[in-house]
């Protein structure tokens, strides 16, 4: 990058792409050149070659487009699958630092932790499926929006239609969607971490929720620093753009705190 500052890398969730930054992107700018990467076997990503793709070949391919970039270390942040591919590219030493938005992966592989959250996305992608035929016209509705993507957000009626419409294509589009719903990968304990890590779980989070999913990636990364992003749901995103932005730039550096909540309000809240 020519700007002389430091990238920082953006990863989405399953079923997801680049687009779900879109409201996060340009409040990165100022401080960050930022990419975001769409991933393998996602609509607009690179295709799949070899079946069934585990979690570590979308991982492969996510290092390969730095890779193409020229980018050799990065900040990097990531929601979901998106958070478990930063962290395993910072244990590959391709990190300046991580930001794991609900990362997936800290569950154990098939069991605990996993099987809910499978549930919960397969009914989403079931919906979104049946739904096609209507979606341009219910999708108007703000009402319609917030029900149909209750799952992963709390205030989805704040997209637009357009951006509705275009994660409902982007959730259709996925050729990957059951390979990664089906892994028994997990994330594994590590005892030093690569480069400072935050994991910054979604207090309203029902998908990955922070006192199943959120106390296993505190017993599995015990150095990293973990805290609570109030009032937004599974895909942050979408619920407070400023508020994942200045998540994200408090990891990098670029401004001194966030408004996250300490992990210790787990034990008080739940």
């Amino acid at each position: 990058m020519s700007s002389g500052k430091s990238s920082v890398v953006l990863f989405h969730g399953v079923t997801m792409s680049a687009a779900a930054w879109e409201d996060v992107v340009p409040r990165l700018t100022d401080h960050h050149d930022v990419v975001a990467l769409t991933a393998l076997g996602h609509r607009g990503g690179p295709a799949v070659r070899e079946r069934p793709v585990k979690v570590r070949d979308i991982v492969d391919a996510a290092e390969r487009m730095l890779d193409e970039r020229g980018i050799g270390k990065a900040h990097l942040a990531g929601n979901s699958l998106g958070g478990w591919m930063a962290i395993e590219l910072a244990l590959r030493g391709r990190a300046l630092s991580v930001c794991a938005l609900s990362p997936a992966g800290f569950w154990d592989g098939g069991g605990h932790g996993q099987t809910g959250a499978v549930r919960k996305l397969r009914r989403l992608g079931a919906l979104v499926e049946l739904s096609r035929p209507v979606q341009p016209v219910v999708m108007r509705s703000a009402v319609v929006r917030r029900l149909a993507l209750r799952d992963i957000a709390c205030r989805a009626d704040r997209l637009t239609p357009a951006q509705a419409l275009t994660a409902a294509a982007d959730l259709i589009g996925c050729t990957v969607t059951e390979d990664v719903l089906d892994t028994r990968e997990q994330i594994a304990s590590v005892s030093e971490l690569p480069c400072p890590i935050t994991l910054a779980w979604s207090e309203k989070d029902a998908i990955l929720p922070p006192a199943v999913n959120g106390r296993i990636a505190q017993e599995r990364f015990p150095r990293a620093r973990f805290e609570i992003v109030p009032g937004v749901g599974h895909v942050p995103m979408i619920d407070d753009p400023k508020l994942v932005a200045a998540t994200i730039l408090a990891t990098t550096g670029a401004v001194p705190t966030t408004t996250g909540v300490p992990s210790a309000s787990l034990d008080g809240d739940r």
